[in-house]
């Protein structure tokens, strides 16, 4: 997904290392090769996304805060999905179920509010007007948010060759102590 023959346009000088810039001020992608490869010299595909801020987060980090709101907001049937090497959309993919409309739009709102306090911007919401499926774009982390049967009916862990939840998700029970 962080390919380092990404386009000189979507790279700010911020992000330019001052080796990588000649005289006249352009900018030499190849001095990027360095800043995609780890110590060992394999590829490293956790770096910050060129199109957004992550704010000096990495991949693995967003989506250890995505897990961890979602966590607190009590979804259930969560399936992170790696797509590093299988998809340049993003590095990773989040699936989870709320039991209500309404709880799925308060999940997804308090994931952009996190996402947000955290530095990663932009953070794109679809789907929040009816919240049977509302998708959280932040780049490196793609979050899929369902009612049961909204998610039963898609099935998208499937495209991934994942096992879904086994039909329609009820949620947690709630009755113990009864």
């Amino acid at each position: 997904m962080n390919d380092p023959k990404t386009d000189p346009d979507d790279i700010s000088q911020e992000d330019v290392p001052p080796s990588a810039s000649d005289s006249q001020g352009k900018t030499d992608l190849a001095a990027f090769s360095d800043l995609a490869s780890s110590e060992d010299g394999e590829e490293d595909t956790d770096l910050p996304h060129p199109k957004g801020s992550s704010g000096g987060l990495r991949s693995s980090e967003i989506l250890q805060l995505i897990t961890s709101s979602l966590e607190d907001d009590k979804a259930f049937d969560i399936i992170t999905i790696d797509l590093v090497g299988k998809s340049s959309i993003s590095d990773y993919m989040v699936i989870a179920t709320g039991s209500s409309n309404r709880q799925v739009g308060a999940m997804a709102e308090h994931l952009q509010e996190k996402l947000k306090a955290a530095g990663v911007s932009p953070v794109q919401i679809e789907g929040m007007p009816q919240c049977d499926w509302v998708l959280v774009d932040c780049i490196d982390a793609i979050v899929h948010l369902f009612r049961p049967e909204v998610r039963a009916f898609y099935n998208l862990e499937k495209m991934w060759g994942l096992q879904g939840p086994a039909g329609p998700a009820k949620g947690p029970d709630l009755s113990e102590g009864e």
